[in-house]
């Protein structure tokens, strides 16, 4: 091919959003599947994604392996939540001897601290790091990570930009679509009973109540008292209906089903995302599914 014709295809890829081929993809870390959703969304085929607490994984109760530690080494930009939601990030990086950027999706949120929440009480996590059940979140964390992938791959500007504002403009639509779903629930049945405090942005934002027994982290457990004392508001309050979560052990939530009498919805997505041929293999499908699983259980 001549010299000409390579200048065409380069310029005829600038125009079309994609930017200069890379020789290769840009390899990125994600530390958990929405963030590597997150990722992929934006970075396109310019990324290769790894992500180290993979689908319906716990990365409260993660442990990171050597393996992890080599992933992060041969990476050029490292995704993260923040807001303590790794714990063990700060030690996984510091092992690794990357000395790739690391990008805090979260940066610019403004944070839920645990006074807020209804069921507080779990010290040592005085901050909710689950801003992503907030859709005008995660737009943040979108943004965040456009930022962070023009930072170490200047080429690919216009295809992250490209990528953002197609996918921020989906969500967009999705936040039109939960808004009307909530408000197609009656009032005083936007109550339910989850596994962990995971969904306080979400309450927050789309103005439904969440109770659980244990606290925004699921590496707490919940006691004995704990239980109890939900038992007790869910019959008081007669609370509709509880929700497994996907990372969690379900004997909890079908005992507080069993001695309360409220509904048992389905299964709920909150810090990971389904496996592939799932029903939340995307943070978009993610959330979609879990709206859907609220409204058919509170309607009544």
């Amino acid at each position: 091919m001549g010299r000409w014709s390579i200048a065409a295809l380069a310029l005829a890829s600038v125009l079309s959003g994609t930017g200069p081929a890379l020789a290769e993809p840009l390899r990125t870390v994600a530390s958990f599947s929405i963030l590597g959703d997150l990722v992929h969304q934006v970075g396109g085929d310019r990324v290769e994604v790894a992500v180290l607490v993979g689908a319906n994984g716990d990365a409260h109760t993660f442990s990171p392996s050597p393996s992890d530690a080599r992933r992060l080494t041969g990476a050029r930009l490292v995704v993260i939540n923040g807001l303590g939601f790794e714990g063990w990030i700060e030690r996984l990086v510091k092992a690794s001897g990357t000395k790739a950027p690391v990008v805090v999706a979260s940066a610019g949120v403004t944070p839920i601290r645990e006074e807020e929440h209804a069921h507080a009480g779990h010290e040592g996590h005085p901050i909710d790091p689950h801003a992503w059940q907030s859709i005008a979140n995660a737009k943040r964390y979108v943004t965040a990570i456009r930022d962070g992938l023009i930072g170490v791959d200047p080429e690919g500007r216009s295809a992250y930009e490209a990528n953002a504002g197609a996918y921020l403009a989906k969500l967009d639509a999705l936040e039109t679509e939960v808004r009307g779903a909530v408000a197609s629930i009656p009032e005083e049945r936007r109550r339910v009973i989850t596994t962990h405090d995971a969904f306080g942005y979400f309450a927050k934002t789309y103005g439904m109540r969440f109770i659980a027994p244990q606290g925004v982290s699921s590496d707490t457990e919940a006691t004995a008292k704990d239980v109890a004392r939900i038992i007790t508001q869910v019959k008081r309050e007669k609370i509709p209906a509880v929700f497994l979560e996907n990372i969690s052990d379900p004997r909890l939530m079908m005992q507080i089903a069993r001695e309360t009498g409220a509904k048992a919805g389905g299964r709920i997505f909150s810090d990971a995302l389904s496996e592939p041929g799932g029903p939340a293999p995307t943070y978009i499908d993610m959330m979609r599914h879990n709206i859907r699983e609220f409204t058919a259980a509170l309607r009544g």
